[in-house]
């Protein structure tokens, strides 16, 4: 496969393996996207999914065992190290500040590493620290060595920016200054690539994003395009004389507590044929709500259909596996 010239982040057929022989784990298997400049791509995925590892393959601090990847149209992230860092950002799930330093001294620290950093005062604002500049590191909360993550990964105004779960441990005000954050660096250019365990961050700030399952990528795509194939549900109560047999529509109907749900794949029509058959009928629909797929019932079902198919391909796998330890 070709580097498109309009990318800045490219992976080819990437696989990553743990170990060797039988022992051995194979963390990433085949993975490929394309992320374009100032566009935001999110990484979803259970825990053991893949995400971290893909990232950092990506950011250059392992180099896949099969495949190729590509930053900035043709860099390669380990070859070209001294070239990409300066132009990128890193945000990992931990980071490694010392503990008896303060969050001020702390990211003066790291300007000190950094081509061409912002002033360290604009750093904790932004990250939402200036408040809390002369407290120790080890006396900040989880929620706000996060947010110190964050600070010192967007010194540099980065033109590509890793963010490996960037708001886990944070509270719910955390979390949305973070996704300000990373909407404002998205709207001055920064190419951002985000692994989540919230689907609804992705759905927030994604342009595209790849659901990762046991080391592939299961679904691509914008999130309007992963869950348009997923069914909507239309749920109203019926008074004693209707049921669920008296409706005009086909499809999975469940009637439960006085409840009835309708799964379909044609939600505009479905509501229009019941609203039309509550009209001729007379009859009043409690409480009648229609809601299209969502991106959590999206997840669900594509793990769940991925998990099933792979535990068939798993001898396969072992094969492939022992190729590309041969091959590295």
């Amino acid at each position: 496969m070709a580097v498109a010239e309009s990318s800045h982040i490219h992976a080819d057929d990437v696989w990553r393996r743990y170990g060797r022989g039988k022992s051995g784990f194979t963390a990433v298997r085949g993975v490929s996207f394309t992320v374009r400049p100032g566009s935001l791509f999110a990484l979803l995925g259970t825990n053991g999914a893949g995400k971290t590892s893909t990232v950092e393959m990506l950011e250059g601090l392992a180099a896949p065992h099969r495949g190729r990847i590509r930053l900035f149209g043709d860099l390669d992230p380990v070859a070209d190290r001294a070239r990409i860092r300066p132009r990128t950002g890193a945000m990992l799930q931990e980071g490694g500040f010392t503990a008896h330093l303060t969050a001020r001294e702390s990211v003066e620290m790291w300007a000190g590493l950094t081509s061409r950093p912002r002033p360290v005062a604009q750093a904790l604002e932004l990250a939402g620290l200036s408040h809390r500049a002369d407290v120790l590191v080890k006396n900040l909360s989880g929620g706000e060595k996060r947010r110190l993550d964050l600070a010192v990964a967007t010194l540099g105004s980065p033109e590509v920016l890793f963010l490996d779960e960037p708001t886990a441990g944070m509270d719910a005000e955390g979390r949305h200054a973070t996704w300000r954050l990373v909407k404002e660096l998205r709207e001055r250019g920064s190419t951002i690539l985000l692994t989540t365990h919230y689907l609804e961050e992705a759905e927030s700030l994604a342009d595209e994003l790849a659901i990762m399952h046991r080391g592939r990528i299961a679904a691509s795509g914008t999130v309007s395009e992963i869950v348009s194939g997923h069914p909507a549900t239309l749920t109203f109560g019926l008074s004693g004389q209707w049921s669920a047999q008296d409706l005009p529509v086909g499809g999975a109907i469940e009637e439960r507590g006085g409840r009835i749900t309708v799964t379909t794949g044609q939600l505009q029509k479905d509501a229009a044929r019941i609203l039309a058959w509550a009209e001729d009928h007379d009859v009043e629909l409690d409480r009648f709500t229609a809601r299209p797929a969502s991106l959590e019932e999206a997840f669900i079902s594509i793990a769940r259909v991925t998990e099933a198919d792979e535990d068939a391909d798993d001898a396969h796998d072992t094969d492939d596996a022992a190729e590309t330890q041969e091959e590295a």
